[in-house]
């Protein structure tokens, strides 16, 4: 059964959180991101505590930045990030190397989903990549990549042909390793205007789910900074699941889309999770929910990853709404 067909069944909750799993394991995020065992036993600890079917390997938007050759900051309690660019000019462009996935920290990852297949109950397993344009701009820098849109598009259009065909690779060894589907983050295409991301995101994402989607694996598309304006260019991936943050209206976006067309969001994970004491966090997932009850093609959700530094009590909070 697709993570769509099983969302349409039945409303559930989908919060992208793995890293909370640390306040159990007592790892740090630096474990996380480069000991695959990590992985497991932070998200064991949370299958279990919530009995949710879905299992998620760790969201890191530095690891196929990185095995295309970029520096990344590591850190024991923040997520790795992206340092400096490895792409200023044409010539670095045509020159740059595909890397083959499992090359440097993605090794982790496809190593992740393989022993998250192995929990009990054989939970639907999730894997994370990110997008090929969000993936880009870290090649070349956020503002560049913007920029590069009107000034180089050439440029960045041979770039992301590249970075499609290493996630198509990538994406093929997830569903080998065993994930159901891959929650594929496009953080940046979200800050284009609506005719930029359908040309610079929506087409590459279309075709790596042509060559990857089909009944055993889907791509559930992520996009935090998305607006309303941005829905339909979304649309245009093909795909009927997909994820967003804050800045959606998702009751708005629920009305503009078919019934076969799953959405989920999209609670603030650091205003909501981080800050707010347990019974707000129920309170503003049950109020979503209201929002939202008369759909069926809506799955609960954090409108982003939630951050490690979100206690226990407010993913507790949030399973407590769907309760």
């Amino acid at each position: 059964m697709s993570l769509n067909t099983i969302l349409l069944n039945k409303r559930h909750g989908l919060p992208i959180a793995t890293y909370p799993g640390l306040k159990i394991t007592g790892a740090k995020v630096s474990d996380i991101v480069t000991n695959p065992r990590a992985q497991l036993y932070a998200q064991g600890a949370l299958h279990e505590r919530y009995r949710s079917p879905f299992v998620l390997s760790a969201m890191d938007l530095s690891a196929e930045a990185e095995a295309f050759g970029c520096a990344v900051l590591m850190s024991d309690t923040e997520v790795p990030t992206v340092t400096g660019r490895l792409i200023t000019s044409l010539e670095q462009a045509k020159k740059l190397v595909v890397p083959q996935p499992g090359d440097k920290r993605t090794a982790v990852y496809i190593e992740a989903v393989r022993l998250l297949t192995e929990l009990p109950g054989e939970p639907f397993v999730l894997a994370g990549c990110i997008a090929p344009f969000s993936l880009v701009a870290r090649l070349v820098g956020v503002g560049e990549a913007m920029e590069y849109t009107i000034t180089k598009p050439g440029m960045m259009h041979m770039l992301l042909e590249k970075c499609a065909v290493f996630l198509v690779n990538y994406l093929k060894l997830f569903r080998a390793a065993g994930a159901r589907g891959v929650i594929m983050a496009d953080p940046v295409a979200g800050l284009l205007s609506p005719r930029s991301l359908l040309a610079f995101s929506s087409v590459y994402v279309r075709h790596i789910a042509i060559e990857v989607c089909g009944d055993d694996f889907d791509i559930l598309l992520h996009n935090c900074a998305a607006k309303l304006s941005h829905l339909s260019a979304i649309r245009e991936t093909g795909l009927k699941t997909f994820h967003f943050g804050v800045p959606m209206d998702i009751v708005e976006a629920l009305g503009k889309i078919t019934p076969d067309v799953v959405l989920c969001g999209n609670l603030d994970p650091a205003a909501v999770f981080v800050r707010l004491p347990p019974d707000d966090v129920t309170a503003r997932a049950k109020g979503l929910l209201a929002a939202t009850a008369g759909y069926r093609n809506f799955a609960l959700s954090s409108g982003c990853d939630v951050p490690p530094d979100a206690p226990l009590a407010s993913l507790d909070a949030f399973y407590r709404a769907l309760d």
